[in-house]
């Protein structure tokens, strides 16, 4: 489904202004007017300049007083990724960051299980509401779903384009399994296929082959989505007519008495009704034919053939197999009366061969990134590992061998995991003990609760657990919508900083959310820290990744060397940088592919020095929020300064000993 053409009436339902115009800074916003997904290059509110929102994938509301389960920072995180991922525009790359696997694929979990939650969250709610519940292909379902198919073309209405039903189909691809295979790429498309042939049954899939209609938009805001295929309709009357009419004839011919001896009326009789008896069998025959041999095998058959590097229409052959299957995707969400989405989660790229690695990433980038597709990519790997796998490939040869310039291309949603909290600690152990509640165990959990109470008995402000989650999304909702604004607002100085790539654009929006969520849950936003200057941190990680780096890696290693905490903090970052620039610079041929990630230099220098001096004490704080930024290029820029102060350090002695004299 084209998202353009979805716009239009959704701006005129709402009266021709954007969700940025109906509501002030100090309104909550309602949680279906949370736009988190694009800034897209669609046409402009016409009551403001605003840009139109993106669509009506919205939050359900949570009920009051819901019990606030406790949450540990691995939690927060994900629960915030869900959150981000259940609004934002298909299709989607999340890039899932990690070095550690075993943590990878559990953090994973949390996401899919989330998602699930609210999945059946918004089903409720879209219960409670409409009072309709959505269908399902299963039972009577399946003989609803056939007729549609066969006699239906589906319409896509504005009623459609806002509903707030959500349905998540997850998938997940271990490229592991399919290491052997020449073509890695294909193993994911034909797993993708065999996955929706599996959770929709392949009598739907294969009538919708032969007989489907792809949905188109509705010319007004007419509410009729099913419209009767009339040429389908008059083609099997005429069908059937003409098969009646010809064993009529031939009936007749057989039974009748005087007749039966003419031999040229059996012939005629006999030859109508075979011939309009053949166009039903071949039908039947193409649905059979589509029952028995599923995309899966049609790929796969193409791949083993001895002919596959030249065969000209292969990609071609593999693109139409995909587009009937997105087709089939939209047409299957107006039946069952909700928005479907397929989450491909793809594990396991980093111990594949680089070529294999790039071809999986070049068919997400081509295959399977229409503007129509309803797919979420989410792409577990390490940055430290994959990134000189890709640099090896020939596909590296347009970007200067640079492996980080093409995972950026790729990835439209960046989300880097932090290190393991305190509470995520606690909850592994829990989890190791759970069957030997040993001494060990109850002293640690009893000192953690020992810590919360005295914080609560020195007035510090409750943790964020204890607020509720409705008080939590309405005021992120509030938050959100006051970080995009400046963004919107030509007058503001960030939005200069902003990118004019569209790729770029998403990364940023995308990212936004998710850092004030994780701001909100550890104590909101302060007096120092307003939305705006945290959707500026984000852009200033997106823009500059390796000069934000640096500076934070410099800021680290300086407070390790005991230097006092209230000089430290009071300190501008761009002082920090400006001061260990040389260094960096003698290092620039080594971190040179990272230094390629920055931009504009100059802008970089007023960014920090002028319109956002962030200092160090609230640089400190942010990059505990900050999910867009690899952690891995300030370990390794850490790890070039200890071996520079290890030589330093080594070198020291050897020029005293020079210069003492020699014994006589």
């Amino acid at each position: 489904m084209q998202p353009e053409a979805g716009r239009a009436p959704m701006a005129m339902a709402r009266g021709g202004c954007c969700p940025l115009c109906t509501a002030g800074p100090e309104t909550p916003m309602s949680f279906g007017e949370e736009n988190v997904a694009c800034l897209g290059p669609a046409e402009e509110c016409r009551g403001c300049g605003h840009p139109p929102a993106c669509g009506d994938r919205a939050f359900v509301e949570v009920e009051p007083g819901e019990h606030q389960e406790l949450l540990t920072e691995d939690d927060i995180y994900c629960r915030c990724l869900s959150k981000t991922l259940c609004h934002t525009s298909t299709p989607v790359t999340v890039g899932f960051y990690a070095p550690c696997g075993q943590r990878l694929y559990s953090l994973l979990d949390k996401v899919t299980g989330f998602m699930q939650e609210e999945m059946a969250r918004r089903e409720e709610a879209e219960l409670q509401k409409s009072h309709q519940k959505p269908r399902s292909p299963e039972g009577w379902g399946l003989l609803q779903a056939l007729w549609y198919l066969a006699f239906y073309k589906p319409v896509i209405t504005e009623v459609h384009l806002r509903r707030k039903n959500i349905k998540f189909i997850f998938i997940r691809f271990s490229a592991w399994q399919y290491a052997g295979c020449d073509k890695l790429w294909a193993g994911l498309v034909t797993t993708l296929c065999d996955s929706i042939r599996h959770h929709f049954g392949a009598l739907p899939l294969s009538l919708y082959h032969v007989m489907g209609s792809r949905p188109h938009f509705a010319s007004g805001f007419s509410q009729k989505e099913w419209i009767l295929k009339k040429n389908t309709c008059l083609k099997l009357w005429g069908l059937l007519f003409v098969l009646s009419a010809g064993l009529s004839v031939l009936l007749v011919a057989l039974l009748v008495p005087g007749i039966k001896d003419n031999r040229a009326l059996k012939v005629i009789g006999s030859t109508i009704a075979s011939l309009s008896g053949s166009g039903l069998v071949l039908g039947a025959v193409s649905v059979i034919k589509n029952l028995l041999i599923s995309e899966k095998k049609k790929i796969e058959r193409l791949t083993n053939s001895e002919k596959f590097t030249s065969q000209l229409g292969f990609m071609s052959k593999v693109r139409n197999e995909i587009e009937a299957l997105i087709n089939f995707l939209a047409f299957m969400e107006i039946f069952e009366k909700r928005r479907l989405r397929v989450v491909l989660e793809i594990t396991s790229l980093d111990i594949c061969f680089p070529e294999k690695v790039a071809g999986v990433l070049n068919a997400m980038n081509t295959l399977l990134s229409d503007a129509n597709s309803p797919f979420i990519f989410i792409l577990v790997v390490d940055p430290s590992v994959i990134v000189p796998c890709l640099e090896q490939t020939s596909c590296m040869k347009g970007l200067a061998d640079n492996g980080y310039l093409y995972l950026n291309r790729t990835v439209t949603l960046p989300f880097s995991i932090p290190e393991m909290g305190l509470r995520s600690k606690l909850q592994c152990l829990e989890d190791a003990v759970q069957t030997r509640e040993d001494l060990m165990y109850r002293i640690i959990t009893r000192n953690v609760e020992r810590n919360l109470h005295r914080s609560r008995a020195k007035g510090e402000p409750a943790a964020p657990r204890e607020r509720s989650r409705h008080e939590l999304d309405a005021e992120a909702v509030r938050y959100i919508h006051a970080a995009f604004r400046c963004l919107h607002d030509d007058t503001d100085r960030l939005s200069r900083y902003v990118p004019s790539s569209s790729v770029q654009m998403r990364r940023i929006v995308n990212t936004i959310p998710i850092t004030l969520r994780l701001m909100l849950h550890h104590g909101g936003p302060r007096r120092d820290i307003s939305p705006r200057a945290a959707a500026a941190w984000v852009v200033l990680a997106n823009q500059w990744p390796c000069r934000l780096s640096w500076a934070l890696q410099c800021l680290e290693d300086a407070r390790q060397q005991s230097q006092p905490a209230a000089a430290l903090g009071s300190r501008s970052l761009w002082s920090i940088f400006q001061e260990n620039l040389k260094e960096l610079c003698s290092a620039r041929e080594v971190l040179r592919n990272v230094l390629c990630l920055d931009g504009d230099p100059e802008l970089f220098e007023t960014f920090l020095a002028r319109d956002f001096p962030f200092s160090a004490r609230q640089a400190g704080d942010l990059l505990e929020f900050t999910v867009n930024l690899d952690h891995s290029i300030r370990r390794k820029m850490g790890l070039l300064r200890g071996l520079d102060r290890l030589a330093k350090g080594a070198a020291a002695p050897v020029s005293r000993s020079v210069q003492c004299p020699h014994p006589e």
